[in-house]
């Protein structure tokens, strides 16, 4: 039986972070990946660029059960410490928009910085071995493998959710917190694109591709950006945002024309361009096709000069608050991200060990912490991965 001080399930961010942690203290630590690579998900994301922090990142980026629960763990590892270990590694990024920093050339940089650092750190990392079972003692914990069995004082699950199963994503990490005792609050697919069905398809479904600068209304939660139709529904970051915190059933709103007063706006437009058509004046302010979408099923297309005061004022509530209808979602399939998670009432803000068994972490996605899109998820799994790596 192989023995380590610190065991750490699953090869992600958050893993390699909590690994490169425990292990720069001297502690003998090996990480266990059912992959056969480790930062699969790393490597994919932001288009193959990595978007790895947020430089706004702050406790309102993120859902969770707890909002505060978060707090103890970013104050302690923020985006400034991990862009030093970026820029000691001589990775090149960019601000893109909105404080998402990504790399200038790979997100392969970010994994083999990880790697060299947990390489410096004397840190195992075993890939294409799976976890067949766990036990707890007197000792600490032992786990079934198929590398044989391995026992270490310390079990840090770094796991991740549910999304993108085509990468290898499983509830493993809740089937462990479930064994001990732990609960775990429904999952859900988020940052996802949304589907429409019937009427509601029908009506955008050909103009897949165009893009839409809209602001996505939901439960109380605004985020301006684009929206991407495409043909079994919308996406863009617009909609992944606001997909977090939207369920079926909920009212969900599109302002079409965000950062002016739509009101004000087509009465400008009625006394400037008294001969012009509705739908020409919307194609100067939307794309072409989806302003003529919108007049062929939504609204009259007459000149300017033959709407009264109440059409235009009625016209102007629906470009304010144009309700999309969604269905569904497209689900774990194509989500980034999975909400909910282990119940952070049961696990240390300070050092994400578990309230119920001694030595026992969770980290990242599986904790029901679950930041929006640009970068804060990543921050999460440092920030996260850093505390139980300093614990442990």
């Amino acid at each position: 039986m192989e023995t380590f001080d610190v065991l750490v399930a699953g090869g992600g961010a958050a893993g390699l972070m909590c690994a490169l942690t425990a292990g720069r203290r001297g502690k003998r630590v090996l990480v266990i990946e059912h992959a056969n690579r480790v930062g699969k998900k790393i490597l994919m994301s932001g288009g193959g660029r990595c978007n790895f922090t947020n430089t706004g990142t702050s406790p309102e980026n993120f859902l969770s059960a707890n909002p505060h629960f978060c707090k103890s763990a970013l104050a302690r590892y923020t985006p400034a410490d991990f862009v030093d270990m970026v820029r000691q590694h001589r990775i090149g990024f960019h601000e893109k928009e909105l404080g998402q920093l990504f790399c200038d050339v790979s997100s392969k940089q970010i994994v083999a910085m990880l790697l060299d650092e947990c390489s410096a750190a004397n840190v195992c990392i075993r890939t294409s071995c799976t976890i067949d079972g766990v036990r707890h003692g007197d000792d600490g914990f032992q786990l079934e493998t198929s590398s044989g069995t391995i026992a270490a004082p310390a079990l840090v699950v770094a796991t991740g959710g549910l999304s993108i199963p085509s990468m290898g994503a499983s509830g493993f990490g809740h089937g462990i917190a479930r064994q001990f005792g732990h609960a775990v609050l429904p999952l859900r697919a988020g940052l996802v694109p949304l589907t429409l069905s019937g009427t509601h398809q029908e009506r955008l479904a050909d103009l897949s591709g165009v893009s839409v600068d809209v602001e996505a209304r939901c439960n109380g939660a605004v985020f301006r950006n684009a929206m991407l139709i495409t043909h079994r529904g919308v996406s863009g970051p617009a909609i992944l945002q606001i997909s977090s915190y939207w369920q079926p059933g909920d009212v969900l709103e599109l302002d079409l024309l965000p950062g002016s007063v739509a009101d004000d706006l087509l009465h400008r437009w009625r006394a400037e361009r008294p001969d012009a058509e509705l739908r020409t004046m919307l194609a100067d302010v939307l794309p072409r096709r989806f302003a003529q979408r919108l007049c062929d099923v939504w609204f009259p297309s007459r000149p300017m000069k033959q709407f009264d005061a109440p059409q235009l004022r009625a016209m102007a509530r629906q470009l304010s608050a144009w309700p999309l209808v969604a269905s569904g979602t497209e689900g774990y399939r194509t989500a980034e991200v999975t909400l909910g998670g282990v119940d952070t009432r049961e696990l240390s803000s300070t050092t994400m060990e578990s309230r119920r068994v001694a030595g026992l972490y969770f980290i990242g996605e599986v904790v029901d912490v679950t930041g929006w899109l640009g970068g804060y998820n990543f921050q999460w799994a440092w920030a996260s991965g850093h505390a139980a790596g300093s614990a442990a």
